[in-house]
């Protein structure tokens, strides 16, 4: 009887928010991933939750650890590109939490760097597993509303004083474009594909801002708009989805509750994981109101997939160039916001289209 493959080992680079909050959990509930060791200059807080855990204090470190075979980096986002690149130099498996890098040129740089090694390059899209996203995506694919022409998303947050900390800080990769953009943008983009044109307008509200802290972003198709909006200065009242279309219209009132359900200390997989009580509501234009319960979230589902690319040995890079394509937009959206111009997002016909390049990577021990 054969015995089954050792787990895959895992380095985590990072034990802030994203570490602590959302790569630590769910690595820990696939039960095909081993977490091994974990970059961070606090030893006492990440052993306060992982007793026991090995951790080393240099990124770099952990990047080339020979006990690691995959490498995950959840530092700020001026660090993912160089220690992304480390860590692939080096052999091994990596995924990036948003943003992937802080530029189009250093995605690109990454995603040629990983085809060439035959490593599995990811971007922790996370949020494709949210009950919000996935309630909506089943909606529209049955035709509640028929065809689609104006979506609106999005994800706001009432947090009205500015905090001293990175994400809102005025250094590379700070504020909420970089930081909730990509979940937005990545969205968009597994429901309707590339937009041709992208107009952005970011803005600082909360007085003494270092960073924007507002976006609205709108993507254009040839007969469809979506509408990308994120503000901190939302206490209550904007759906997470609106979804317009000939027959009718879609809302989706509330956020997806795994965040907080990581928050409250609740394990990825307990009971009510995931679970939304919060459905969506179907208006026929009639005054006729119905009602759908929403599709449960599990973002485990991200890491297994993760665990499956890496085990299975041949490297379909599909997630890194997808991974492109949402900074091709996110740069779309910046160039846009500081020219007052329509842009489109600037790649190259084969990144338009990869599915030529997708899958032409084998991962070899030896890379």
């Amino acid at each position: 009887m054969a015995s089954a493959p050792a787990p895959i080992r895992v380095g985590l680079i990072g034990y802030g928010y994203a570490g602590k909050t959302f790569h630590a959990p769910l690595i820990r509930a696939v039960p095909a991933l081993d977490l091994r060791v974990v970059g961070s200059r606090d030893p006492a807080k990440v052993r306060s939750d992982l007793p026991g855990m090995t951790v080393i204090a240099e990124p770099a470190a952990v990047a080339a650890s020979d006990d690691v075979d995959l490498v995950v980096i959840a530092s700020p986002n001026d660090t993912h590109a160089p220690l992304a690149r480390l860590a692939l130099q080096a052999g091994k498996h990596v995924v990036v939490d948003k943003p992937f890098t802080l530029d189009l040129a250093e995605a690109r740089d990454l995603v040629a760097l990983a085809r060439r090694r035959g490593r599995m390059l990811s971007v922790f899209h996370n949020r494709r597993w949210d009950s919000d996203y996935l309630t909506v995506r089943a909606a529209i694919a049955e035709g509640r509303v028929g065809k689609v022409r104006h979506v609106e998303s999005h994800f706001d947050r009432f947090r009205p004083q500015v905090r001293d900390r990175w994400r809102e800080g005025a250094g590379p990769g700070g504020g909420i474009w970089y930081d909730l953009g990509p979940h937005l943008v990545d969205q968009a983009l597994q429901l309707f594909g590339l937009p041709d044109r992208i107009t952005a307008n970011l803005a600082r509200l909360r007085q003494g801002a270092l960073s924007d802290d507002w976006a609205h972003v709108v993507l254009d198709y040839p007969d469809l708009r979506v509408v990308l909006q994120a503000s901190m200065l939302v206490a209550g009242g904007s759906p997470r989805f609106l979804v317009h279309g000939e027959a009718g219209s879609l809302v989706k009132q509330r956020l997806d509750i795994q965040e907080q359900q990581l928050l409250a200390g609740l394990a990825p997989g307990a009971p009510g994981w995931g679970e939304d009580p919060d459905g969506v509501a179907i208006h026929d234009g009639t005054g006729a109101v119905t009602h759908a319960p929403a599709v449960a979230g599990d973002q485990r589902h991200y890491y297994a997939g993760v665990a499956r690319q890496v085990a299975q040995g041949t490297i379909d890079h599909t997630a890194a160039l997808e991974a492109l394509q949402v900074m091709a937009c996110i740069e779309a959206a910046l160039i846009s916001a500081r020219t007052g111009t329509s842009v489109a997002p600037p790649l190259t016909p084969e990144e338009r289209d990869p599915s030529g390049l997708a899958g032409d990577g084998a991962a070899s021990p030896h890379a």
